[in-house]
């Protein structure tokens, strides 16, 4: 969590919206590495690397950060029943995802079998941002105050910031987590 103070009449970084920023991002290189087929391995592994700490690192700061403030606050939305089962899903989520990384870095770059689990992992994410746009982002804009989505907005890019070269990836037990921050 982010140390020091801030000037409270600033509430121009939101987590929601550095969410939604990264998400963006994430689809971007998506749509990047969908252009460079024909593209030699090393300029696939520059983007890919890039992608790849992207997503281990955003998922990371979502774990530490986003969801127990969700769980604290939220009351479900998008079909959930309760911020819980939001994180949960999300969780869920978050290891399918880092299984699949582990699967692209199996294979060399741009290979058959490379382009087919890049697509799997793209579909994998792409499923779990809808559900997250659609629910917990949803759910925790109508619960927080802008001063809490300020704090933890800076957090948020304090700690991708602080993890720009990666991290280890590892996944979690969504039903421990979920009972840990109830």
């Amino acid at each position: 969590m982010l140390t020091g103070s801030y000037p409270a009449e600033r509430t121009t970084m939101d987590i929601v919206e550095v969410i939604l920023s990264d998400h963006h991002e994430q689809r971007r290189r998506f749509a990047l590495l969908d252009e460079m087929h024909g593209c030699g391995p090393s300029d696939l592994e520059a983007v890919w690397k890039q992608l790849r700490i992207l997503l281990e690192v955003h998922a990371k700061a979502e774990e530490e950060l986003f969801y127990p403030a969700l769980m604290e606050l939220g009351t479900g939305a998008g079909g959930k029943d309760s911020a819980g089962d939001e994180t949960e899903d999300a969780i869920h989520d978050h290891n399918e995802i880092r299984d699949a990384i582990g699967e692209v870095a199996q294979h060399p770059a741009g290979s058959p079998e490379w382009w087919e689990a890049m697509t799997k992992l793209n579909e994998a994410n792409g499923d779990h941002m809808a559900e997250e746009e659609r629910e917990g982002l949803t759910d925790f804009r109508q619960h927080a105050s802008l001063e809490l989505r300020h704090r933890l907005g800076l957090s948020f890019a304090v700690f991708e910031s602080s993890h720009a070269d990666g991290i280890k990836p590892q996944d979690i037990s969504p039903e421990e987590y979920v009972r840990e921050h109830e």
